[in-house]
């Protein structure tokens, strides 16, 4: 009887031991990502140069973080930013994050000066392949790859496609030339959203074409009706 009771009391604290662990865990993970979110919303007014301010954020989680902005023009309305950092301080969460190569990104949303009449989605995504056997096929002198650039790619859902397609190509081009992974419009709330890594704008000459790449991008759906 005393060596099972032993036994259940040795377990007792390993289970206790193993929540500590996990309770020190997340409130040190907690707390860096608190810090990097300071430090990101820095980088936002920073960006922002004097042409736009922080509001209020607040935490929607450990990982996420939300803040409302300001800008003293109309070309953005009902502005607001949604940083997404690693889950750290969830260890299989942020170990499957890490596995998958995950980004931390900043996500801006606004509505715009004039509502856009289409939904539309510019995704920046890079294909790369190559082969290990490449000296191998050259000493047989087989055929090396040819490779080309393509233009950009339209997929739509439209039973009948416009011979203008001025908005989805001065979107793809622009999202093509600046460090944005994702372009989002649409005529709901929020009307326009842009994606970007957050190591973006930890770098001062990334973040100073911030704002104007928003506000390009933005352009590019020229309000129409």
């Amino acid at each position: 009887m005393d060596g099972r009771l032993l036994v259940t009391t040795l377990l007792l604290i390993d289970v206790a031991g193993a929540v500590a662990a996990l309770g020190l865990w997340y409130l040190l993970f907690a707390a860096y990502n608190r810090r990097r979110g300071a430090e990101a919303l820095r980088w936002v007014e920073s960006a922002c140069a004097g042409k736009g301010k922080v509001l209020d954020s607040h935490w929607l989680s450990s990982s996420r973080l939300d803040a409302r902005l300001q800008f003293p023009s109309r070309s953005f309305e009902n502005a607001h930013v949604s940083v997404a950092f690693r889950p750290r301080p969830l260890p299989i969460q942020w170990l499957l994050s890490y596995w998958r190569k995950q980004k931390e990104t900043l996500t801006f949303e606004a509505d715009l000066g004039g509502s856009p009449s289409i939904h539309l989605e510019v995704v920046r995504h890079r294909w790369s392949a190559r082969s290990h056997g490449v000296t191998t096929r050259r000493q047989q002198g087989d055929r090396e790859w040819d490779v080309y650039e393509p233009g950009p790619v339209i997929l739509t859902t439209r039973t009948h496609w416009k011979q203008d397609p001025s908005l989805e190509l001065n979107a793809l081009m622009t999202v093509r030339q600046q460090n944005v992974l994702k372009v989002r419009f649409r005529p709901e709330s929020p009307q326009f959203s842009a994606t970007v890594a957050l190591d973006a704008l930890s770098d001062p000459r990334s973040a100073a074409n911030f704002l104007s790449t928003l506000r390009e991008l933005a352009g590019a759906s020229a309000h129409r009706k």
